[in-house]
C-alpha cells in the first residue's frame, strides 16, 4: 500500500513539473486515498498538493491542503515541516486578502527559521512579511485617489513596513551571494519606494534590478525595470529621460513578441510626447496603441486611445479628427459601461461641436462630474513638472480652463488631475473593480510593472514579483513552488 502512494505521488510530481498540474492533482488525490503509514509522504503529498492548486488558482482549496500539511507537521514536531507550511499558508492567505492571518503565519516562518538558524528560510520569511505588508497596503488604499507619497497613514504604514522587510531579506540574500534573489528585492524595494514617493531612491533601486535582470539575460524583468524607471522619471518631470526608458520598454516588448506588453508601451510614449508638447508623435505612438487594441478585440484599451487621440489632435488644432475620435470614445464608453468615459466624452464632444459651431444636443451640454473640481488643465498652462505614473497618464482638457486662470504652484504641490481607467491593452490583468464588491482575491499574473499605484482603483495591470512564483515546464529543477522555494518536501 506504501509502494502505491508513493507511486503515485511521484506520477503527480513528474506531472505537475511537466506542467499538467491538472491531472497531477488528481494522482496526489488517489495517493491520499490509497492511505499510506508514513506520515512525512502524507505531509509532503500535502503541501504539493497546496501548491498544485495554488498554482490552478483554486486557493480554496490550496488553503485546505497547506493546513493540513500545517497540522501534520505539528503532530510530528516536525519543526522545519512547520516552518515550511506556515510559509506556504501565509502566501495562500495573502492572496486571498486574509493579510492579517497572513502575517501571523508568516512570522511563525521567520521565527522557526530563526530558531533552527535557516538563512535561506529566514531570508523567504523576510520576503514574504515584505509581500504581505505591500498586499495590504495596495487593498486598504486601492479605492482612494491620492498620489505616491500622499497616501492615509495606514496605507503609508503598511508600505514602510514592507520596505523593512525587504531590506532585511535584501542584507541576508547579499550575504548568502543569491543574486536572482536580490533582484527580486531590489524590484520591490523600488516599487515600494515610489508609493512612499521617494522616486529617486526608487531609481536607484530599479538600476539594480535592471543590472541584475540583465546579467540573468531575464528580458522580462528587465522591461519591467525599464518600464519602472519610466514612471519614476515622470514623477520627478524628468520627460526626456522617461522616453527612452519607455523606448527600451518598447524594444524588449517586441522582442517578447507580447502585443499587451507592446501596447502599453506605446501608450506610455504616448503620454510622455504630449508632455513634451510633441504632439505628432504622440499621435504616432497613440495610433499604435489603438491598432493593437483592436488586434486584441480590447474595447477598454481601444476607448483609451481613442480618448488619448482626441486631445492630441486638440492641441493641434485638428478639431473634426479630434470629434470623431471623441465620438468613438463616447461609443465604447457606454458599451463597456464606463460611466466616467461617457461623461467625459460628453463634455469632450460638447466642447469640440462648440468650436466647429454645430449645434449641441440637449444631452450635449456640460453636466457635473466628479471630476469637475479637479483642475486637468494645469500641466499645460503651468508646467509643473510632477507626474502620476504614465501607465495612468491622465490626458488633458481639449478646451483651455473657460476662466482662463493661470493657477500658481507652490512649493512643488501636485494638481490633482482626474483618475484614468486603464485599458486592458495598457495595464491588465485585473478587472474594473465595482463598487461595494467583495473583497477580491489578489490575482496572479505573469508581470510587474513595479510602480504599483495602489490608490487608482482603475489599476489594471499588475505585474507582480512578489506573487507566488512557480517554476515553469523545462526550468531548471521545475517543481512546484511557492515564494518559499524550499516548501516542498521531497517525495
Amino acid at each position: 500500500m506504501d509502494c502505491t502512494c508513493m507511486e503515485l505521488a511521484l506520477e503527480g510530481e513528474r506531472l505537475c513539473k511537466a506542467g499538467d498540474c491538472r491531472t497531477g492533482v488528481q494522482f496526489f488525490e488517489a495517493a491520499v486515498n490509497s492511505g499510506t503509514d508514513d506520515l512525512k509522504t502524507l505531509s509532503a503529498i500535502y503541501s504539493q498538493l497546496g501548491n498544485a492548486y495554488f498554482y490552478l488558482q483554486e486557493f480554496g482549496k490550496a488553503l485546505e491542503y497547506h493546513k493540513h500539511d500545517l497540522n501534520l507537521a505539528r503532530t510530528l514536531g516536525d519543526r522545519v515541516g512547520e516552518a515550511k507550511a506556515s510559509g506556504n499558508l501565509g502566501n495562500t492567505l495573502k492572496v486571498l486578502g486574509k493579510f492579517d492571518e497572513a502575517i501571523v503565519c508568516c512570522l511563525r516562518h521567520l521565527d522557526l527559521s530563526r530558531e533552527l538558524k535557516d538563512r535561506i528560510g529566514e531570508a523567504r520569511a523576510l520576503y514574504n512579511l515584505g509581500n504581505v505588508y505591500h498586499a495590504k497596503g495596495k487593498h486598504t488604499g486601492r479605492s482612494g485617489n491620492q498620489d505616491p507619497g500622499e497616501f492615509p497613514a495606514e496605507v503609508k504604514e503598511c508600505l514602510v513596513k514592507a520596505a523593512e522587510y525587504y531590506e532585511a531579506n535584501l542584507a541576508i540574500v547579499q550575504e548568502l551571494g543569491d543574486r536572482a534573489a536580490q533582484g527580486r528585492a531590489c524590484g520591490n524595494l523600488g516599487n515600494t519606494h515610489y508609493l512612499l514617493g521617494n522616486f529617486s531612491q526608487a531609481i536607484i533601486y530599479h538600476q539594480e534590478r535592471l543590472a541584475i535582470a540583465r546579467e540573468f539575460g531575464d528580458k522580462a524583468a528587465e522591461r519591467r525595470a525599464y518600464s519602472n524607471l519610466g514612471n519614476a522619471h515622470i514623477f520627478l518631470g524628468e520627460f526626456e529621460v522617461a522616453a527612452e526608458h519607455y523606448r527600451k520598454t518598447l524594444q524588449i516588448a517586441k522582442q517578447l513578441g507580447d502585443k499587451a506588453l507592446e501596447a502599453q508601451a506605446c501608450y506610455s510614449l504616448g503620454n510622455t510626447y504630449t508632455l513634451l508638447k510633441d504632439y505628432e508623435r504622440a499621435i504616432e505612438f497613440h495610433m499604435k496603441h489603438l491598432k493593437i487594441a483592436q488586434e486584441l478585440e480590447d474595447r477598454v484599451g481601444e476607448g483609451r486611445a481613442c480618448w488619448s487621440l482626441g486631445n492630441a489632435h486638440t492641441a493641434l488644432g485638428h478639431n473634426e479628427e479630434a470629434l470623431q475620435y471623441a465620438s468613438k470614445h463616447l461609443e465604447i464608453s457606454k458599451e463597456i459601461g464606463d460611466e466616467t468615459g461617457q461623461v467625459t466624452a460628453q463634455m469632450n464632444l460638447a466642447d469640440l461641436k462648440s468650436v466647429l459651431g454645430i449645434k449641441v444636443g440637449p444631452d450635449e451640454g456640460h453636466r457635473p462630474s466628479p471630476l469637475d473640481h479637479l483642475d486637468v488643465g494645469m500641466y499645460r498652462r503651468t508646467g509643473v513638472s510632477r507626474r502620476h505614473s504614465m501607465e495612468q497618464m491622465e490626458l488633458m482638457k481639449l478646451t483651455p480652463d473657460k476662466k482662463g486662470e493661470t493657477i500658481p504652484v507652490h512649493g512643488g504641490a501636485r494638481p490633482k488631475i482626474p483618475k484614468v481607467q486603464k485599458s486592458m491593452t495598457v495595464a491588465t490583468s485585473e478587472t474594473i473593480i465595482a463598487k461595494n464588491q467583495a473583497p477580491m482575491v489578489e490575482t496572479l499574473s505573469p508581470e510587474d510593472d513595479g510602480f504599483f499605484d495602489l490608490l487608482s482603483k482603475f489599476q489594471g495591470r499588475r505585474i507582480d514579483e512578489q506573487r507566488c512564483s512557480l517554476k515553469l515546464p523545462g526550468e531548471k529543477n521545475g517543481l512546484l513552488e511557492s515564494e518559499n522555494k524550499e516548501n516542498k518536501p521531497k517525495l
